[in-house]
């Protein structure tokens, strides 16, 4: 027994030893200093949104001891994502595991470097679910949830998995209390739009909606049970523009049913932002159709 736990014990050790190099220390607010991932040689690094409280004077803390400048290219509050340019180059890429490796009960590390050198707690994945929205709107392919310990400063770091391969990179903002992963897909998709456009583009209607149940001949007709009622319309907003009043229900927007509000949300995409769509409300007892321009989110 206990050359297999000393075996298994070099194991992480050496998994730590091979990943250190490619996570970073990012000093991008007044408090403990966080942690971010190297993601192209060139010095672009991954890190969490909210780590980083400022758009200047943000420093890098590299593996070799050196402190960078770095600039914000951009952020995605809705996956608590931001990307940044450090003044490097030569920088260690990690090797990221296939999306589809990770399985419920693996042993992972959470690494961090909020200091000068790394850390690690050791944990198991103990959640792994299907396509995810998150509370701020964001859309993850899928979730990971584990038991590892977040220190402070561990935001921004990665998830490794036993053979010292990156899995994702883990966040304590999305959901209060748990620790979350967000998979390599979605850091790739974030990563490359943020450093093309400096943002992600989210659809806005600009209303406030509530699940209501809809009356039994209305529901026949519109094959669902429920629909989204209007509680309020913002002012000069793509809704209000469109037509849409307080107390219309709608059921569906551009073709597809709006049963939740996460339906809603999930098709205010960046395709539709500035695309005038059909929205299906129902109005005084009655179906109908009207067109709406959906507008960008700031």
């Amino acid at each position: 027994m206990s050359e297999v736990l000393s075996g298994l014990s070099n194991a992480l050790a050496g998994a730590v030893e091979a990943a250190g190099p490619s996570v970073v220390r990012v000093e991008g607010r007044e408090r403990v200093p966080a942690t971010g991932i190297v993601w192209s040689a060139d010095g672009v690094i991954l890190t969490a949104h909210h780590v980083v409280e400022q758009d200047e004077n943000i420093q890098v803390g590299l593996a070799d001891g050196r402190s960078v400048r770095a600039s914000l290219a951009g952020r995605d509050p809705t996956t608590d994502l931001a990307v940044l340019r450090a003044e490097a180059s030569g920088l260690l890429v990690p090797a990221w595991a296939a999306a589809d490796s990770p399985r419920v009960g693996h042993l992972v590390l959470a690494l961090g470097r909020p200091g000068h050198s790394v850390m690690a707690t050791l944990g198991v994945l103990s959640a792994l679910g299907g396509s995810w929205r998150t509370p701020a709107g964001g859309q993850l392919d899928h979730y990971m949830q584990t038991d590892v310990v977040m220190y402070p400063g561990f935001s921004g770091g990665p998830l490794v998995d036993s053979g010292g391969q990156f899995v994702g990179l883990n966040t304590s903002a999305l959901l209060r209390g748990i620790s979350m992963t967000v998979p390599v897909t979605n850091l790739r998709q974030v990563a490359e739009t943020l450093l093309a456009h400096g943002r992600v583009r989210r659809g806005y209607l600009g209303v406030g909606a509530q699940p209501v149940r809809l009356p039994p001949a209305l529901a026949q007709q519109a094959g669902q049970e429920t629909g989204l009622l209007l509680v309020s319309v913002e002012e000069a907003s793509p809704a209000e523009r469109g037509g849409l009043l307080l107390g219309d229900t709608i059921i569906a927007l551009d073709g597809q049913p709006t049963r939740h509000l996460d339906d809603l949300l999930g098709l205010l995409s960046s395709d539709r932002a500035g695309k005038a769509v059909p929205v299906r409300i129902v109005r005084g007892g009655q179906m109908q159709d009207v067109q709406v321009t959906v507008g960008e989110q700031q």
